[in-house]
């Protein structure tokens, strides 16, 4: 399948960088006249995957780096990669289960893999302890 558009960014891991990574979805995504519906999602699941990294990946440390990719292809699906070099997940079996947190005292709700998988129509997580975390996901586009 061939690739239509990218974005390819690297984002301080700081919170306010996450509407700006909802901002550059929306945009890349309007180029194939999504639904409102489907550019809500393609940015609740884009917010979501770019908090995780920022709350998770690189907890209690300064000068992490969340690297965005976005793709929209020949077919009018939207591809977006969030990866981090963070922590790492242990067991991402156990992560995408519905409210499993490991920030339980910040009040977390343990939702964020939930909420990716129910708006992104495929969710890929690839992660090992110490090594960071990738989020791909995918949304086919068009009315």
């Amino acid at each position: 399948m061939k690739t239509v558009n990218f974005v390819r960014m690297t984002l301080p891991a700081k919170s306010v960088n996450v509407a700006y990574a909802r901002v550059a979805a929306a945009a890349l995504a309007s180029q194939v006249d999504p639904t409102i519906e489907q550019m809500a999602d393609i940015k609740t699941a884009v917010s979501e995957a770019v908090t995780n990294a920022i709350v998770h990946a690189y907890r209690g440390q300064e000068g992490g780096l969340v690297y965005i990719t976005m793709r929209l292809m020949e077919d009018g699906s939207f591809i977006v990669s969030v990866r981090d070099r963070g922590c790492g997940i242990g067991d991402v079996r156990q992560a995408r289960e519905p409210c499993f947190t490991t920030a339980p005292s910040e009040e977390r709700s343990g939702m964020g893999f939930s909420i990716m998988e129910a708006f992104m129509d495929k969710l890929q997580v690839r992660s090992a302890p110490g090594r960071g975390t990738t989020v791909t996901m995918t949304k086919r586009l068009g009315r």
